[in-house]
């Protein structure tokens, strides 16, 4: 399979992520942010800490700094980002001690975000001729396509100009309860401190935070709804003419199920299906979410059961059309397990409501637990970086007008 249709995927996964609106956060003097994960690659051996081919699946070729557990994790195994934000001393570097049983020595140094470096706007490549891409949307487990699949909507380029016609189905919404850190949070991991967190890392026990104007009261202990998950064991089989069966083993702690995956079968025509019975989820549910949402798409069944343990992509919806596609096509899916979430604040909560309740600080912890396969591609024989073993790069392949025109889809498709 070329190079070159990885980051294709890539700029897909992207352009169909949605935008959602900043959700209200509580404001003690201090808080802390944790995101545990646990990442893999179905199909592939364990890479633990190299992560290099991944990595370079991912789209990621830079230092492995914050964040590392959101949406597209760079590399497989275990994940953990820390964010305080102390409005007492923002900015100031602080230090986590941390449980042994982490693997990363006693404790983890917070240091304050650099400030993001100014880019350079750059001018689009003037488009030529008339481009036009076709996207298909299926949703729903089941060997055959269902009755009044699939939507589909067609986007032309004519002289730099989009028209669209048809339809797909509106995204979820999904609250944004990432943070957006500037140089007043102090994060890990950061510049100096990267070390990666090892596959037997546990975040049961004791925790405690400490520096200039952090209140000494901001200890904590853990327990396992908190600790990273377990690896969702998935398997595939099937090639892409045929029906896809997944199946996975149950994963502890896992509140719900959601598995996407898209397909180019030629240059100009995209297909999309999900695993969920309402037709819309997409990218955007690959992240962290709150209980709430949980428990409202489970009864929608946007999102699969926790019992779930197996799910089938209906027949052929991935074929190639074999044109402009002479290696058979690959279709890229991907797979969530949602964890708990655990809400952590000092003082505690009085009972009363009528009481009155100033926090010195709070702490939240969210889980997840995620794995993405290639289907309809050998990976057994790939090469991880062509370049290296030759000390020649290659030339890069010229863009066809179909990846011309998928880098201009706008980001609410």
């Amino acid at each position: 399979m070329a190079h070159t249709r990885r980051p294709l995927f890539i700029a897909l996964a992207t352009l169909l992520a949605a935008l959602p609106a900043a959700s209200a956060l509580s404001s003690p003097p201090v808080q802390v942010w944790i995101d545990v994960a646990t990442h893999d690659m179905a199909g592939m051996p364990d890479l633990g800490g190299l992560g290099g081919l991944a990595g370079r699946m991912m789209g990621n070729q830079g230092p492995q700094t914050y964040p590392q557990a959101r949406n597209s994790p760079a590399s497989t195994g275990k994940l953990l980002d820390i964010a305080m934000l102390n409005s007492l001393r923002p900015g100031v570097e602080a230090e986590q001690l941390v449980p042994t049983g982490l693997g990363v020595g006693k404790s983890l140094p917070l240091l304050p975000s650099p400030s993001a470096p100014q880019k350079d706007a750059a001018s689009s490549p003037a488009q030529s001729g008339d481009v036009e891409v076709t996207i298909r949307q299926y949703w729903g487990c089941g060997a055959t396509v269902r009755p009044g699949q699939p939507k589909v909507m067609t986007m032309r380029l004519k002289k730099g100009a989009m028209e669209m016609s048809g339809s797909m189905a509106p995204g979820m919404f999904v609250p944004d309860g990432d943070i957006n850190p500037n140089p007043t949070y102090a994060l890990w991991p950061n510049r100096k401190n990267a070390k990666r967190v090892p596959d037997r890392s546990s975040m049961v026990g004791q925790h405690q935070i400490t520096g200039d104007g952090v209140p000494a009261s901001l200890k904590f202990e853990l327990g396992q709804s908190a600790d990273f998950m377990p690896k969702i064991a998935l398997q595939t089989r099937g090639e892409l003419a045929e029906s896809i069966a997944l199946s996975w083993r149950t994963v502890d702690r896992s509140r719900a199920y959601f598995i996407n995956a898209m397909a180019m079968q030629d240059e100009s025509n995209l297909v999309l299906w999900s695993s969920s019975e309402v037709a819309g989820a997409g990218h955007e549910l690959f992240n962290y979410l709150t209980g709430s949402f949980i428990d409202k798409w489970l009864q929608q069944k946007v999102l699969l059961s926790p019992a779930a343990t197996s799910c089938t992509i209906p027949q052929g919806i991935f074929k190639s059309t074999g044109a402009g596609n002479p290696e058979g096509g690959m279709a890229m899916l991907s797979m969530i397990a949602y964890g708990p979430e655990t809400s952590l604040a000092w003082p505690p909560k009085p009972a009363d409501p009528k009481q009155p309740w100033k926090p010195e600080w709070n702490v939240r912890v969210r889980s997840k637990s995620t794995s993405t396969a290639m289907l309809g591609m050998d990976l057994s024989g790939m090469d991880v970086d062509s370049s290296a073993n030759d000390g020649e790069e290659k030339p890069q392949e010229e863009e066809s007008q179909g990846k011309k025109i998928l880098k201009g889809l706008p980001r609410n498709l």
